[in-house]
């Protein structure tokens, strides 16, 4: 049975999510199953308005599904340029934008998804063993990436080619 390609595009939480030259995941691998946790998915986090500004905050195990070992930020991006252009084997990421707008484009080696954020109450979640990478920052944009791991140069899939072959074990 082939597969046929996809474009599917869905709103929902003012964040975008598009899937573009992929075909459906097959649902009798485990691997690429609709659970949220091998999934990328946003995550609506806790918004406490306030006439004198609002609140939102991230609890580890509770609005994501990892202990946060690593945080890190990316800003001062010139535009036209992409970060990311990476894998992780084992890291589990939530990506926040605390300021501004950029899209991450998410890819299994079948699949692209590429999620807007551009709200700090939502959050994407990454799972492990997917590439990804972050582009169309727009001026003063501040990233926020929430990690499950301590950096670890060897968790880093760094080449596509190599990533494709490690989705093929």
């Amino acid at each position: 049975m082939g597969k046929a390609p996809i474009a599917i595009i869905s709103k929902s939480c003012n964040c975008q999510s598009i899937v573009v030259f992929g075909s459906l995941p097959d649902p009798s691998n485990k691997q690429r199953t609709k659970n949220k946790k091998t999934m990328p998915h946003i995550i609506n986090l806790p918004k406490i308005e306030d006439p004198r500004g609002n609140l939102s905050f991230i609890e580890e195990l509770k609005h994501i599904p990892f202990k946060i070992e690593r945080t890190y930020w990316i800003y001062d991006v010139p535009g036209g340029q992409v970060r990311g252009g990476h894998a992780f084997k084992e890291q589990q990421e939530l990506i926040v934008a605390l300021s501004g707008s950029f899209d991450v484009v998410v890819d299994d080696g079948r699949v692209k998804q590429t999620f807007s954020l551009n709200r700090s109450y939502y959050g994407l979640y990454v799972p492990s063993g997917l590439w990804r990478q972050m582009q169309n920052f727009s001026t003063n944009s501040l990233a926020l990436v929430l990690s499950s791991t301590p950096y670890n140069e060897d968790d880093y899939i760094r080449d596509l080619e190599g990533y494709k072959t490690y989705r093929a074990l």
